[in-house]
């Protein structure tokens, strides 16, 4: 099972697009895989149409998207097909299919005790081929799509700005869109910290909770 920090592995997978290479297939771009448990179910033709409808604001942050789960490559063909036909979504993004479990197993999506059944996960892939978030959902919720734009762009604005977010950034309760500063690691720079914030620099509440303007 993979995680946090770790390189995405090196795969060969079949999609609805053909066969796809990863993550050298997305060389020098964020990618998005999330796994969906089935086609032809009422919550993941949910979250098909919901991630279609988000796709330009994935790409217009430099991303691209990819699904998976263990169905064969014809049912998602013709799934994707039903979701256009009958909701006005063309799906064009590429769909794994993971009928040999051999992806599902690498990044440990199996959903235990659910025979082959694939979890809903989610695995945020930076441009050097790092994962650097996952979220996992159980199969009876389905996923918020606006959430994962969010944690894309939250992830893109910390390697810009070497700030941390908040919660519920860009509407925090506290700062509302504002980032913030990593503690302290020694007295002198805790002291820095407060002079700094006198200047103008930051706000505090106290020297290890300072925030400043994105």
């Amino acid at each position: 099972m993979r995680l946090i920090g770790d390189k995405f592995p090196e795969l060969e997978v079949e999609t609805t697009h053909g066969k796809i290479k990863l993550p050298e297939h997305f060389a020098g771009k964020w990618f998005i895989l999330f796994s969906h448990p089935a086609d032809f179910t009422p919550v993941c033709t949910t979250e098909f149409y919901s991630f279609q409808k988000h796709y330009p604001e994935f790409r217009e942050l430099g991303a691209e998207l990819i699904g998976l789960s263990v169905d064969q490559v014809f049912s998602h063909i013709k799934w994707v097909e039903w979701i256009e036909e009958k909701l006005g979504q063309k799906i064009e993004f590429p769909i794994i299919a993971d009928h040999t479990l051999e992806v599902s197993k690498e990044l440990g999506l199996i959903h235990p005790n659910k025979d082959t059944t694939t979890v809903r996960a989610v695995f945020f892939v930076d441009p050097n081929a790092t994962i650097r978030a996952i979220i996992y959902y159980p199969q009876e919720i389905g996923r918020n799509i606006p959430e994962i734009v969010r944690v894309l762009k939250a992830l893109k604005t910390f390697d810009e700005k070497k700030l941390a977010v908040p919660a519920n950034w860009p509407e925090n309760e506290l700062i509302g869109g504002r980032l913030i500063v990593p503690p302290a690691k020694s007295v002198e720079e805790a002291k820095a910290r407060l002079e700094t914030a006198q200047k103008g620099e930051y706000e505090c509440y106290d020297w290890w909770f300072c925030h400043k303007e994105a």
